[in-house]
């Protein structure tokens, strides 16, 4: 399976992603996708008051001359970016050819490939019931390799719990900065209170929702079993073209709620089949904006 995901043909992928990103993302300075502080840097940021203690050669002597008040200079300091990709790696995630998850671990590889390669942090953590594996930050290119090797090791599959994943992840992470999550967002206890606790805590967060185009045309008909992927419940039942109409009429109707509620929490969200070619939802994201802002 791995050979077949991150082959040399794969790799030639990547850096064309990363080509025609870094065009993409033209126009915008390393510092304005860097998180900022107010420092030693070298770009000038503000004024403040002068206060007993602080450096007098921040004092900009020209504006007393002027006001006959001392004012330090503040200069913008530049951080890096550290972007956290989590991969939903639960039952439902396998299901599909490609799987989920499969097509998931390409686009994870892909973002953290670009990440890598514009000199920030890219740490990856898998998720089931809660965080099950995690790399922890690297910094460029050569890197991606790690990455890769850590993508083709996946854990076993278990049930979904987005919160307590998410809360985990938040409690064992001390920097700030871009949250990726990659999922199908089939979620019993649902996703929405794992997305508040992220923006709480003041990350970026993106959501890349991954669903199978074949699973909505359901070419079985009649007496069928179905079996949870996640529970291994099992339900028999017999599926009629207007079952199947109502599956995806609740399917879409999903998708949209999820659109909405994440329009209204400013998390950015981007849909995709596993039918499309990872690379091209790569390039969606960047003619969006992108994430390394």
């Amino acid at each position: 399976m791995a050979e077949s995901l991150f082959d040399n043909e794969f790799i030639k992928k990547l850096e064309y992603l990363y080509l025609v990103s870094k065009k993409l993302l033209l126009g915008k300075s390393k510092s304005e996708r860097r998180s900022r502080k107010i420092g030693s840097g070298i770009e000038f940021a503000d004024y403040r008051e002068y206060v007993p203690g602080d450096d007098i050669r921040h004092i900009d002597w020209n504006l007393y001359a002027r006001l006959e008040k001392l004012f330090l200079r503040l200069f913008e300091e530049e951080e890096d970016l550290y972007v956290y990709i989590l991969l939903d790696v639960s039952g439902s995630m396998r299901m599909g050819s490609p799987s989920r998850l499969d097509y998931a671990r390409r686009v994870a590889a892909a973002l953290a490939y670009i990440t890598l390669n514009n000199l920030d942090r890219v740490s990856l953590f898998t998720f089931g019931d809660t965080i099950k594996t995690r790399l922890p930050p690297h910094r460029g290119k050569n890197n991606i390799f790690k990455v890769l090797q850590f993508l083709e090791r996946l854990p076993e599959q278990s049930d979904t719990n987005t919160k307590e994943s998410l809360k985990t992840f938040v409690h064992q992470t001390k920097r700030r900065g871009v949250a990726i999550i990659l999922s199908d967002f089939f979620d019993p206890g649902g996703y929405e209170e794992a997305f508040n606790f992220l923006r709480f805590h003041k990350y970026d967060t993106f959501a890349i929702q991954v669903y199978d185009e074949s699973e909505l045309e359901a070419a079985m008909r009649g007496d069928v079993e179905l079996i949870d992927q996640e529970t291994g419940e099992r339900l028999m039942t017999t599926l009629s073209p207007r079952m199947i109409q109502a599956y995806r009429e609740a399917f879409d109707e999903f998708c949209e709620e999820l659109e909405q509620f994440c329009l209204k929490r400013e998390v950015s969200l981007f849909r995709t089949s596993t039918q499309i070619p990872f690379e091209e939802l790569i390039l969606d994201i960047f003619r969006s904006g992108g994430f390394l802002q």
